[in-house]
Formats: structure tokens, sequence, C-alpha cells
């Protein structure tokens, strides 16, 4: 764990998704969008048997760790978030957020990762109704939801699941982040931020340009703050 943490909600933020980014020269690219003045960062983590690919585990995130300052904000796409969280945490992780039907307590969870130190948040899939966590979402710190199926990088918006931040948004208020994940670009950043998203997770929108500054840019004209 860093000394870095997620900023309060109320601002607009974009957490570059290093799904999309090169993965033979990782520093650099996370270093190219941090020069871009984001805050976070969007660290995948799948484990091939939650969601139908492999990416990074505990190692990569350490690596990363010592050379750069932005928050951590580390999606645990897997199985058995409780097994590997703290590992992930003693890697540098600042924030963990796990798949709500990936366990059976949802509050014992979110307790787990505060008493690790970490902001805590829970995640929808596409189809998990936002009724699963109606209890839980004011004990997160940010809900992710979802709008494309997990698992890869480049895929197209799903505007239903992005609909739901606007329940989640009456649940919790305005104190508890809304992230949302997929398909995120310029022609679609004002509408999910309509709906009450104030995390922008893009993959494809930044690391797919040669000008990820420029890129980062267009998103924040997008959102219209």
């Amino acid at each position: 764990m860093s000394d870095v943490r997620l900023p309060k909600a109320g601002s607009i933020e974009i957490s570059p998704s290093i799904l999309s980014a090169d993965f033979a020269s990782l520093g650099s690219e996370i270093a190219e969008v941090e020069a871009a003045g984001v805050k976070l960062v969007h660290l995948d983590v799948m484990d091939g048997h939650f969601v139908p690919n492999i990416t990074i585990g505990p190692p990569v995130v350490a690596h990363l760790r010592r050379c750069c300052k932005l928050v951590f904000d580390t999606h645990l796409m897997i199985t058995d978030p409780r097994k590997y969280a703290k590992r992930f945490v003693d890697a540098g992780s600042d924030h963990i957020t796990f798949h709500v039907e990936t366990v059976d307590d949802a509050a014992d969870m979110i307790a787990y990762l505060h008493d690790l130190g970490v902001t805590a948040g829970v995640s929808l899939n596409p189809e998990t109704p936002v009724a699963t966590i109606e209890a839980v979402a004011p004990l997160c710190d940010m809900i992710l939801v979802m709008t494309v199926h997990p698992g890869f990088g480049g895929q197209t918006y799903i505007d239903a699941a992005a609909r739901k931040c606007i329940r989640l948004r009456e649940l919790v208020g305005p104190d508890v982040r809304i992230e949302v994940d997929g398909g995120i670009n310029p022609d679609t950043v004002a509408r999910v931020v309509g709906y009450g998203a104030d995390t922008i997770v893009a993959g494809n929108a930044i690391f797919g340009e040669n000008d990820r500054a420029a890129a980062i840019t267009a998103l924040r004209a997008g959102t219209g703050r």
C-alpha cells in the first residue's frame, strides 16, 4: 500500500485502464498518462476463471508501484478476491474493487479491505441488478458498474448497464464514487456522467490513441465538467 488515496467523491476523475496498454512498456505507458494529469490508473486483474482472460498479479503491481505515484485502482475480476486481496495491498494497491458475484458476504469483504487500510468497492456485471448490493452500497468508497462484459478491452458500451448509475446515486448520495468501465469514449462519457458516474475508466479510448494527453483531454471535455 502506498501513501496515496482515492480522491473524495465530487470531482470527475479519469482512470486509464492498462488492459489496453502495451504490456511490454507498462511503466512508460503509465508515466505518459500520469504526465497528462490523471490521479488514478485502473489495474485490471483477471484470473482466467471468473473472466475468460488472464492479466497481471501482485509482482507486476509491486514493480509498477516503484515508478508511479498514482492511485492504483485495482479491479479484481477473480473468483476468490479475499484470498488474494492482501497480496495486492502489500504490492501497492490503494483501492480494491471485487465483484459481488464472487463473495457470500459483501459487507464482510468490504470491512476486511478497510481493515487492510485501503478503500473498498464492489462491482456489478451488466446482468447483475442493483438490488444485489443495495444493503452494502453505502459501505463502499466506490461502486464499479461494468458497461461491458468483463474480460477484454475494446467492447461496445451497454447503455442499459450504465443506467444502473441512476439508482446507485440515489442509494449512496454524493459521498460515494460511482465508476463505469467499458466502451467509454468521448461519445459515451457525457451519458454516463449524466447518469451519476464520476469516475471514468477508459482503455482503448486512451491507450489506443497515439497522443494520450489529447485523448484524456477529449474525455474530460466530453464530461462537460
